[in-house]
């Protein structure tokens, strides 16, 4: 199976338990990796037999950013949806969310979830 992959994916948003992170908001950072099968469009050179990772960008920024969550693995798992919904050559996705400002006391470059999910049906 092929893959599409798009890493570093900057954003900003209001996901966090803290009221704080609600109000103020913060950076996160996204890798996707979505699985299709891609023979086609290696043949035929032609966008419409792929799927476009400028509309998958798009497609995460417009929902990551339409709501307010308190876990990460709740904002992941809204993004692999709206892939698998917008998307239907895509048959496997994995979303490493990434929170490089968590309100931690602490030195680390981030704190992350990831999730690899497969199209139902």
């Amino acid at each position: 199976m092929d893959k599409i992959i798009i890493k570093g994916l900057k954003l900003f948003a209001y996901h966090g338990v803290n009221e704080e992170e609600k109000i103020k908001g913060q950076n996160f950072e996204l890798d996707i990796t979505v699985w299709l099968e891609l023979e086609k469009p290696c043949e035929t050179d032609n966008v419409e037999d792929t799927v476009s990772y400028a509309k998958i960008i798009k497609k995460v920024r417009e929902v990551f950013t339409a709501e307010k969550y308190d876990l990460l693995e709740k904002a992941a798992q809204v993004v692999s949806d709206a892939i698998f919904a917008e998307f239907p050559k895509v048959s496997e996705s994995e979303i490493l969310l990434k929170k490089p400002e968590a309100p931690i006391r602490a030195d680390f470059n981030y704190v992350a979830v990831e999730i690899r999910r497969k199209r139902n049906g």
